[in-house]
This record gives C-alpha cells, structure tokens and sequence, in this order.
C-alpha cells in the first residue's frame, strides 16, 4: 500500500496515516462522477420554461460551464499546493484562521454532508420507485403513534438508509475500493449518457428545425436566463469534492489539476450532447411541458420500454454521486479532528484500511437520522444548498489571500487569467448565496443559525485543545 509517511504518538507508537491509493482515473471518475447526478436528465425543462429558446438554453449551459470550469481552475491552484485531507477546510483555516476553518467544517459536519447524503439517497429511491416492480416503496413498513403524534418508515426509506450505510462501508473498506468503485460505475454512467445521446440523434420524428423553435410561455428576460443558469449550476456541482480527499490522491501536484480540468470539461461536453439529443426530438414547447424530457426521447424513440434505460441511467448516477460524496464529506471532520478542534475519535484512522473510520460512521449516522425523519427531495436539496454556496465563495477567495501573503510558495499549478477568473467565480457564488438564501428563506435562515451554534461550540474545543500539556 503506498501510504503517506508515518507520525509518531508520544508513546512511540506509529499513528495510523490515511493511504495515497487513488490514481488519476479514480481522480478523475471521483469529479465527473459526483458531478453527474439526476440533474442533466431533468433540468432540460426547468431551463426551456425559464429562458423560452433552444440558443438561450445553450448559453446557459455555456455560462454555467465556464463558470463552473473558472471554479475547477481556483481549486486546482489550491488543491495543488496544499494536497491535504480536508481540502477547503485547509483552505480557510489557513487563510482566515482556526476559527473561520472550524465554522466551515462544522457547518460541512452537521449540516451539507449529511444532506448532501440524504438528497443523494432519497433521489435514488425515488428513480427506483418509477419502476413497477419497486411499487411498495411508498408503503409504510411500520409506524409509531403517541399523544397524538405519529411516525412512520415507508420502505422506501429502508432502502434509502440502506443505500447510505452500503456506501459507507464501501468507504470503510478502503479508499481504493471505493476508487474503483466511482471508476467502473462512472464509465458506465457514462457509456449510458452515450447512448441516451445516441437514441435522441436517431429518433426518426426528430429534425434540426426544433432547435429554431421557441416556448411562449418562459419567464423570459434577465431574471428567466439566471434561473436558467441556477439550474444549469446546480447539475454541474460537485466537483470541489475531489479536494476533500487529496490526502489520498498519488502525485497530487500534478493528478489533482488534471483530474478538475479534463473531469468538469468532460461533464460539460456530455451535457451538451445531451441537451442536443433533446431538443433535436422536441420542439420548445414539448420540451416545457416535459418533467422527464431525456426520458421521454428515449420512449418515443424505443417504445416505454426503452424509456428504463434513463431511470437506470439516473439511478447508476445517483449511486455514484453517493459513492463520491461520502467519500469525500469524512475527510472533514477528520482534518479538523486532527487539529484538535474537533472530537478526536473522528481524527482515527483504521489501521487496517487506512481510512478515517470514525468519521464514515458518524457521517453515516447523521444522514440516516434525516432519512428516518422524513422529508422530500427538495427539502434536504434546500437544507444543503446555502451552506455549500457560501463556503464556495469563501474557499475560493483565499487563492487571493494566499497569493498576497505567501507569493514564493511553491504553487505546482497556476490558475490562468488570475486574478480575474478567480474573481469572477468568487462574485458569481456570492450572486448565487444571495439567491438561494432569499429563494429558500427558512432553510437558509436555519443553516446561518446552525453555522453561528458553532462559535461557542470552537471555543469549547480550543479550550480543551489549549489546555493539554504540550
């Protein structure tokens, strides 16, 4: 195993070290993987009723693309000269201090992860339910009444919690099973993408004419383009997790630039291909009115039958967007763990497997508490989505700080046109904070609450931290 060098206990005993196991291809699969999710194949429509025109939908995914690419760019300059567990919870400990570090991986802890996991898992079983032979997942499996109260587990949510524990001890196992995992599944994922692309294209009722079409009833103007290009962000995200686990990667100097760039411009050139596929079958206003358009191309082209290659298409999507995610949402707590800053049975590594065990568990733990709760798709999406936009905007901006006050550093890569791309990111997720906190008010107000709980909670740590003998 090729494993980063030992530390030392004050017994003398070596402690055990997370292992560089992952290659550039499970570099790679880890970004395009988690980045693909159920979103290609559903805001196709979301973006026609926003922006009306196949030209403006196109833009949109061009804007999001280059945004998104101006973001990989800013994270491989970082990732790059501080290839360490944890990622952009490095970032901003090490540019704005202990306590701003603390804040990010705790809100990432308590509140991102878990629901990131949550939305991944919930959205798979809702895929699988659109098979027939799945029907009983809306069925309670069984339920609890008390003073008036109830509480009830579909099956549903079984197998939500299922699918989450699953992963997780992928995970546990080892980094690089997981590695490979995302490599094989993400090239299946892929293939499936390939072929929708393929359908679409040779669908005999499908014509060039279409992409000349317009929906007469979009939204339209500035404000319909920016909900398009939300939406266009929204399937692009995901791809800052690769910096979460750059512990674990070989040569990150060089793996982890390479696998950001190649990995979000591969993302991009896939999604054009299927948005193309798309509109060459639909003309706009069909388009609009389709909640499953990717789906639907397939069903005219192969009959409702044929139409299941999507739902395993989004399903094998979804479970390697969870294979990713919590691969890289227990490097956090981890990296924070081993500052002291946290509850240091999450800084352990399995001395077998070589992975930060403890924290897998616990990162598992939570989200199975949200999905025993309850609560739909969108709402664990909203519980999630604040908090990631605002700590974008803050790891990204620390390329700057970091320029100013270390410029001799060794930096293996260099972000292009810096500083305007970075800057340019930086503004656009502060823009995209301030939309997704008005859009989704109460979530985001319960997320700032629950970012400020750990203020005292950091202090509480940093006095038992300072306390210890040195």
């Amino acid at each position: 195993m090729n494993s980063i060098p030992q530390s030392s206990l004050p017994s003398g005993h070596p402690r055990p070290q997370l292992a560089r196991d992952l290659a550039l291809s499970h570099a790679g699969a880890i970004v395009v993987g988690t980045i693909i999710g159920s979103g290609i194949f559903l805001v196709p429509q979301e973006m026609m009723q926003a922006v009306g025109s196949a030209r403006l939908v196109y833009l949109a995914w061009l804007v999001g693309g280059v945004l998104s690419f101006f973001g990989a760019m800013t994270y491989a300059e970082l990732g790059a000269m501080k290839p360490q567990a944890g990622g952009e919870y490095v970032y901003v400990r090490d540019a704005y201090g202990p306590l701003a570090g603390f804040l990010y991986g705790w809100t990432w802890f308590l509140i991102a992860k878990p629901a990131s996991i949550a939305t991944v898992a919930t959205g798979l079983v809702r895929t699988l339910g659109n098979f027939p032979i799945f029907f009983f997942f809306s069925q309670p499996c069984f339920a609890l009444s008390s003073a008036g109260h109830a509480f009830a587990i579909t099956y549903g949510q079984l197998v939500a919690i299922a699918a989450a524990i699953a992963i997780t001890w992928l995970n546990y196992i080892g980094v690089r099973r997981a590695g490979e995992f995302q490599f094989v599944f993400t090239l299946l994922k892929v293939a499936i993408i390939l072929a929708i692309v393929f359908v679409g294209f040779s669908y005999r009722g499908g014509a060039w004419a279409n992409f000349a079409t317009d929906f007469a009833g979009a939204k339209g103007g500035i404000a319909g383009f920016f909900a398009a290009l939300v939406a266009a962000l929204w399937a692009y995200d995901g791809w800052n997790d690769l910096n979460m686990v750059a512990g674990e990667i070989r040569n990150p100097q060089r793996n982890i630039p390479l696998a950001l760039i190649w990995g979000v411009a591969t993302v991009g050139l896939l999604y054009v291909l299927v948005n193309a596929a798309i509109q060459y079958a639909m003309p706009a206003s069909a388009l609009a009115a389709s909640a499953r358009p990717a789906a639907d191309v397939v069903a005219m082209a192969l009959g409702h039958a044929g139409a299941s290659l999507v739902s395993i298409g989004i399903a094998v999507s979804m479970l390697v967007t969870l294979n990713g995610t919590t691969m890289s949402g227990a490097r956090v707590p981890f990296a924070m763990s081993r500052d002291g800053y946290f509850f240091q049975s999450l800084a352990k590594v399995h001395p077998r497997f070589h992975t930060p065990s403890a924290a897998l568990v616990v990162q598992c733990g939570l989200s199975v508490v949200l999905l025993a709760a309850g609560g739909s798709f969108r709402q664990f999406f909203s519980l999630a989505i604040f908090a990631e936009w605002l700590f974008y905007m803050i790891a990204g901006s620390t390329v700057f700080v970091f320029r100013r006050r270390e410029p001799q550093a060794d930096r293996p890569y260099r972000v292009l046109g810096y500083p305007m791309i970075p800057a340019i990111f930086v503004l656009v997720s502060a823009v995209l904070l301030y939309y997704t906190f008005t859009d989704n008010l109460r979530y985001s107000v319960e997320g700032l609450l629950a970012i400020l709980v750990g203020v005292p909670v950091f202090f509480f740590f940093k006095t038992r931290r300072d306390a210890k003998p040195k």
